[in-house]
């Protein structure tokens, strides 16, 4: 869709620090992340809202999302993940997208305020975006930024 900036990063238009770029969708790294390696999942085609999702899509993109939480948790050492999706209300990006954040015991995330970060420059990114990547379980290295 015109103007969407997921779409963008989707045919790459748009730059991102790529996770992973498969048939069933792209992961890339959340520019303003809640902890450093905070992945974002999205599919190849615009929509919206979960709802929109078509069913014979679901299996692939979720299997996907799956992957991606592994990957986080085992290329960042964290304890575990969180993962979860906004449908219109809070979603900055209106397209469907499944946020992916690496969580440690005691790292003060609660409840639904998410403080943001940043990264320290596109090194520190790309070396996040990479160590995930790297860590994906049946994707051949798809990390770049571009």
């Amino acid at each position: 869709m015109s103007g969407c900036v997921f779409c963008g990063i989707v045919t790459g238009e748009v730059p991102a620090f790529r996770v992973a770029d498969t048939p069933d969708g792209v992961a890339f790294l959340d520019t303003r992340p809640v902890f450093k390696g905070h992945v974002l999942v999205v599919p190849r085609v615009h929509l919206v809202t979960l709802a929109e999702l078509p069913g014979d899509l679901l299996p692939d993109y979720f299997a996907m999302v799956q992957r991606l939480a592994v990957a986080v948790e085992t290329a960042l050492g964290a304890g575990g993940t969180f993962v979860a999706m906004n449908n219109k209300v809070s979603q900055s990006v209106p397209h469907l997208h499944t946020h992916v954040v690496p969580r440690t015991k005691g790292d003060g995330l609660r409840g639904f305020f998410w403080p943001r970060t940043r990264y320290d420059d596109d090194t520190e990114a790309q070396t996040y975006a990479d160590r995930i990547a790297t860590a994906l379980p049946g994707v051949p290295d798809s990390a770049s930024r571009g």
